[in-house]
């Protein structure tokens, strides 16, 4: 399928500024980090290269997703998907190309953005012997978090009950539900999504929506396998194959169903 050609820097419809501050974890009365300047790219690649030994994970890839656009990010299995979230992550460094995340160039100041993005992977990065509520605890005073954010994320994703539980005796859905905690507990602008809503039922995911759904406001970045929910949610969509830009164009030129040719 032919790439669609579009401008990168054009803004999609999306909500209001205003509702960043509606949703339940946030800073009271935190203003947002554009307000009283200019629009800013919250992300901006230019020619972006990774490679594993011989194998191109990504090849030339360029987008910019301005701040509070979600992208979504679709493609096969292998098609260099959760490298990216790497890259930006400041997890991997990139070959070729120049990465631009929340104003900095990657990798040189990746210390500067790091405390700025919430990461949510296949892997909870949590500690299984110890409790939900440890386990977020913990991360709080590695972020400097106030300890009655901890409690206040449990509420929002109705994990306060199961608090105390060790983390090996939760369900995977309830693992996530934590996992989301984690990646919000610092109130990140930029969330970094991989399937993000994996073994949740449809009434953990409506629980969750408010802290990484569109509602959040902030900028977030989706890899996903289901290319109608994605689209739907989304700003723009950058669909990868084989580390290769197939399809980059904003939500409203795609028609979600087109884009099964993706994983063709």
């Amino acid at each position: 399928m032919a790439a669609a050609t579009v401008q990168t820097c054009a803004t999609p419809p999306h909500r209001p500024r205003s509702s960043r501050q509606r949703r339940p974890a946030a800073r009271a009365g935190a203003a947002h980090p554009s307000a009283g300047r200019a629009t800013l790219a919250a992300l901006e690649l230019r020619g972006l290269t990774r490679r594993y030994g011989e194998r191109l994970a990504l090849a030339d890839v360029s987008v910019s997703v301005e701040d509070g656009q979600t992208l979504a990010v679709l493609g096969p299995n292998g098609a260099g998907k959760t490298t990216l979230l790497r890259l930006l992550a400041t997890l991997l460094r990139p070959h070729a190309g120049e990465v631009s995340v929340l104003g900095h160039r990657l990798p040189e100041d990746g210390w500067a953005v790091r405390g700025r993005i919430g990461l949510l992977g296949h892997d909870p990065l949590l500690y299984r012997e110890l409790s939900a509520r440890e386990n977020l605890q913990l991360y709080a005073a590695l972020h400097g978090v106030a300890g009655d954010r901890v409690e206040l994320l449990l509420r929002s994703v109705a994990m306060e009950r199961r608090a105390q539980e060790p983390l090996r005796t939760l369900s995977r859905g309830m693992v996530q539900r934590v996992a989301v905690c984690r990646a919000l507990l610092h109130d990140p602008e930029l969330l970094l999504l991989d399937e993000p809503r994996a073994n949740l039922d449809p009434a953990a995911s409506e629980l969750v929506e408010p802290l990484i759904g569109r509602e959040s406001g902030r900028t977030r970045v989706i890899v996903s396998h289901d290319p109608v929910g994605a689209v739907a949610e989304a700003d723009l969509v950058l669909g990868l194959v084989r580390g290769r830009v197939r399809v980059l164009a904003t939500a409203a030129e795609l028609d979600p169903e087109s884009l099964v040719e993706l994983y063709r």
